[in-house]
């Protein structure tokens, strides 16, 4: 059994959208028949098809673990007394509910901690801290640009420039959970910074390979700031 609380993302969504980002293994197979055998309650409530749930709403599934989870190995590469990297794979969470911290602490204690994130459809290394000290450590090394991570991604299209410095400024809105991207500077609007290389070009299925760096750390920046740019990433459904 496992019990789960409705965020503000999806107020008003079907209740399989919420499950299905919590739990990215479920299936639509194993959810309806959860559904035939009023598996699933929504404040306590059995229901018997795919209602809408609403924002701290309170969901219980009675569905086996392995149906809901991805089982895979950690795979650690790098390994001393202050410090791990491990891989993160597609489809999982950095916190959360059965993310990537869960099962790191399940290896060392819970005294390990995330030192950054990556978005849960974004796979690549994350650093883990295994002491408060070392976590303020490895943020100050990040803050000061001591340590600098590089993003690669596939976009639509095709740049003028094969390397440039894209300069906006965005404006998260936490009610909607969605940001937004302005040349110009407005009230609450954050300026933005996102260096690009063009690694490669495929002009038959028109994408190009871009490898970035991130001058500055906002939500959604690099995904935003490109579809801003018309090169949105391949495969983002996300609409700015």
């Amino acid at each position: 059994m496992r019990n789960v609380v409705v965020n503000s993302k999806f107020n008003n969504k079907p209740v399989f959208s919420f499950l299905k980002e919590e739990f990215p293994s479920l299936s639509k197979n194993t959810f309806y028949k959860a559904l035939r055998k009023k598996d699933i309650r929504v404040n306590n409530i059995k229901i018997s098809e795919n209602v809408n749930v609403y924002e701290g709403d309170n969901v219980t599934v009675y569905i086996l673990d392995e149906l809901l989870f991805s089982n895979f190995d950690l795979k650690i590469v790098y390994d001393d007394e202050n410090i791990a990297i491990v891989y993160k794979p597609k489809n999982i969470e950095v916190t959360g509910t059965n993310s990537l911290s869960y099962m790191m602490q399940e290896k060392y204690g819970n005294s390990i901690m995330p030192c950054h994130r990556l978005d849960r459809n974004t796979e690549g290394l994350v650093i883990f801290a295994k002491s408060n000290e070392a976590l303020e450590i490895m943020l100050s090394k990040f803050e000061n640009q001591e340590i600098v991570k590089y993003y690669k991604c596939r976009v639509v299209g095709f740049f003028e420039k094969k390397h440039d410095i894209l300069q906006s400024y965005l404006f998260k809105d936490n009610k909607k959970a969605v940001v937004y991207i302005s040349n110009i500077k407005k009230k609450g609007y954050r300026p933005i910074k996102t260096e690009y290389s063009v690694l490669e070009e495929n002009k038959k299925e028109n994408f190009s390979i871009l490898e970035v760096i991130l001058h500055t750390g906002r939500t959604h920046q690099i995904r935003a700031h490109l579809a801003y740019a018309h090169h949105p990433i391949i495969g983002d459904r996300k609409i700015w």
